[in-house]
């Protein structure tokens, strides 16, 4: 069985959102040592043994009478259906230290988002060890925290406060303004959000969250929507942003995106790391192991 103990939220009135946008150090016991202290010599992630079940549930169409007499002798069973269970991760091993930039790929269901929302705190493994020394920020939907109605302007100004609950009212009004600049949304910014395209979507959430370092940063797929111009600013308070923090998590189909963000990558086959190691040669293992590269490996 595998537990979950967080530390303190930053802010009380967060924890809602916080498993979405940002979490603290979190452990899952089951025979790893935690780590408390951030120093340079320790990985700011270290996942071992992580293995994550879903589970199926198969239903059937019985006779009245069949139906009947199969609840009094499983009541729970004959209402939820039987079930197995579908390994999502199997044995992840993964270490991570400051400075790293690490893509994730692999084909859809291989298990890359999935293993990423473990890190964050939004799906509890089913047993093994993550540890995560210092504090995490992860964006999976550019959508997620929004409300559709309000206009950009209005949204980012909730988004920070989301993303960033420890901070001072000033310190958040100048990061939402830098946000705002950053993001080039110009008047879009005070028409409604619903009315954005998802790369207008994908630029205010991503200017947000890369507004301030953290320690460790999750991005699924979430640059994959933006033009080529935002994404080379992007790629730059990226670099800025490493300097200053730890480690950036990157899952993206796109080779053109992983070669300018990461430099090492892993490749999810079958819920397994079936390989760990420099980028280009992560390109060449995952093109044998599907036999049909990245979209834009031959570019």
């Amino acid at each position: 069985m595998v537990t979950v103990s967080r530390s303190s939220w930053p802010h009380s009135g967060a924890h809602s959102w916080s498993a979405v946008f940002s979490c603290p150090l979190r452990y899952f016991p089951g025979g790893g040592r935690r780590m408390n202290s951030i120093t340079s010599s320790k990985p700011i992630l270290e996942i071992e043994d992580l293995h994550l079940f879903f589970k199926i549930r198969h239903f059937h169409s019985p006779t009245l009478r069949d139906a009947f007499v199969n609840f009094l002798r499983a009541p729970l069973e004959t209402l939820l259906g039987p079930s197995e269970s579908l390994p999502v991760l199997r044995g992840i091993h993964l270490k991570l230290h400051r400075g790293e930039r690490l893509g994730l790929i692999g084909v859809n269901g291989s298990g890359k988002t999935s293993l990423c929302r473990c890190i964050a705190g939004m799906l509890t493994p089913t047993a093994g060890n993550i540890v995560l020394n210092g504090h995490c920020r992860a964006i999976f939907n550019p959508q997620i925290g929004v409300i559709p109605e309000l206009t950009g302007r209005e949204n980012a100004h909730l988004l920070a406060q989301l993303i960033y609950p420890e901070l001072e009212h000033k310190e958040l009004q100048a990061i939402t303004a830098e946000s705002m600049e950053f993001s080039e949304l110009g008047h879009f910014l005070d028409t409604p959000f619903e009315n954005y395209s998802q790369g207008m979507r994908a630029r205010l959430c991503l200017s947000l969250m890369t507004a301030r370092s953290c320690d460790l940063l999750i991005l699924d797929e979430v640059t994959d929507n933006t033009d080529q111009f935002f994404r080379k600013k992007m790629e730059a308070r990226l670099q800025n942003f490493l300097s200053g923090a730890g480690v950036v998590l990157f899952v993206s189909h796109s080779m053109d995106h992983l070669e300018k963000v990461c430099d090492r990558a892993a490749i999810l086959h079958e819920g397994k790391i079936a390989f760990e190691g420099p980028l280009s040669k992560a390109m060449e293992a995952y093109s044998f192991l599907n036999q049909t590269p990245l979209e834009s490996f031959n570019k």
